[in-house]
């Protein structure tokens, strides 16, 4: 009875305190402004099934994407067992769902398979990250805590997997023992391929074994509720926004950029020949909108959606041409960028009620240098295994430096002239355009 009420107590503190977290998460994306995407639904449901579900994008590296699949498979699926736990937990009963019979063994046994595949995947990616160190993983913005949180999140999946399979151990042991409450009337309950060879591990004392069984049962339970929260701090947040994100993610041309609104209405102005292009706006019309972006406020909530999501996997900055040729552009960095200025607005909301300027913005955390790097090529949005646009971000930054700043590089603000001048990005004049017609 007390194990009961002390397993409902922490879970849940866990629950309660991971909710609490992920709508302060929301909040922060509702700070965005408004992205109408709910055309095209089929198409959407389909792109969130082969991107999130089925890692598509993934297996254009077939190695990292298998080991990959292993990991997010076994970790996602043995957590199916979590439901067994809790109603164990709750009412005090032990392997609650054993009456399912020959179907409990077959899930038992491939939750471990899937269990030593998973320890397998996370050892190669470790040492992928810190023995071979492959470049990608290598870039500045992946030094402290980036590095540390990536190499944590594989230690919390291997301590994890492997209490799971030392906890079905002790328990086979002890089944085989027939001890206590680890008898079965049917004999032994569930299938274990893989932790029966632990067994040798493990002593033959029944009272120890039980000790080490409830430790590992306990540890297992009170290790998913720290790495469910710890998911908050990480980039490994994208284990759930990747679903949402897939979803409502540009669907194609991918290549065709947003109009600005506030342009388009003064375009139809001009072109309206009603229209008195001297008529004063009204005295309760509301302040114009900034043209791009300067914060986050500015951004479209599916673009701070997206830098929640981002996996800080390099995919991106890897097929950058701007990048490959040594300029600063990194667009994995662009998006930690703003999911870290996005959190520093959390925070300053969290402290006062409600966002108090502190005089900084997204141009504190990004380079102009790598702004104005970007080629528009879109091979970063194509590469992005969870549908990430981080040029959509760049372009808005580039409007506001542009439309609000005049703080272009010098080379774009002589094609500006040209074009105002000459109806030409060249700079001669519109009757000379036609001079080479005329040559022999």
């Amino acid at each position: 009875m007390i194990s009961s009420i002390i397993f409902v107590i922490i879970l849940a503190v866990g629950v309660g305190y991971f909710t609490m977290n992920i709508r302060k998460t929301i909040r922060n994306i509702k700070l965005g402004k408004p992205s109408h995407r709910n055309d095209r639904r089929s198409e959407r449901w389909r792109n969130m099934t082969l991107k999130a579900f089925g890692q598509q994008k993934m297996f254009k590296r077939p190695v990292p994407a298998l080991l990959h699949l292993f990991a997010y498979l076994g970790f996602i699926i043995i957590n199916v067992e979590v439901l067994e736990i809790i109603f164990d937990g709750i009412f005090g009963t032990h392997r609650v769902f054993a009456p399912l019979g020959k179907v409990y063994d077959f899930l038992i046994g491939f939750f471990e398979i899937l269990a030593a595949l998973v320890i397998v995947a996370v050892i190669i990616f470790w040492i992928r990250r810190n023995v071979i160190k492959l470049m990608r993983f290598q870039s500045p913005e992946m030094k402290g805590w980036p590095k540390n949180d990536a190499n944590l999140i594989l230690y919390f999946e291997m301590v994890l997997m492997s209490a799971f399979l030392f906890m079905n151990a002790a328990d086979h042991k002890l089944q085989l023992l027939q001890y206590g409450h680890y008898h079965f009337d049917k004999g032994i309950v569930g299938g274990f391929p893989v932790s029966s060879h632990l067994m040798a591990l493990l002593p033959d004392v029944p009272h120890t074994l039980e000790l080490i069984e409830r430790g590992t049962w306990w540890f297992h339970i009170i290790g998913i509720l720290i790495f469910l929260n710890y998911l908050y701090w990480s980039k490994h947040l994208h284990i759930l926004f990747a679903f949402p994100n897939t979803f409502y993610a540009k669907l194609p041309p991918l290549g065709m950029l947003d109009n600005l609104e506030s342009v388009k209405k003064e375009v139809a102005l001009m072109m309206d020949p009603n229209a008195d292009p001297y008529a004063a706006p009204a005295d309760d019309a509301p302040e114009p909108e900034r043209f791009g972006a300067k914060d986050v406020f500015d951004l479209q909530w599916i673009n701070l959606l997206n830098a929640y999501t981002c996996t800080e996997c390099g995919r991106c900055t890897d097929v950058c041409p701007a990048n490959q040729t040594g300029k600063k552009l990194s667009p994995r960095k662009v998006m930690m960028d703003v999911r870290d200025r996005l959190e520093e607005v959390g925070k300053n909301i969290d402290k006062n009620g409600k966002f108090v300027d502190d005089g900084k913005s997204l141009l504190d955390y990004m380079d102009k240098e790598e702004i104005w790097a970007c080629t528009t090529c879109n091979a970063c949005v194509e590469e992005c295994p969870v549908e990430n646009a981080p040029l959509d971000i760049i372009i808005e930054v580039r409007r506001y430096l542009v439309m609000e700043e005049s703080a272009a590089p010098s080379e774009l603000n002589m094609t500006f002239t040209n074009i105002e001048n000459n109806g030409a990005p060249w700079q001669y004049s519109q009757m000379d355009r036609l001079n080479w017609a005329d040559e022999e």
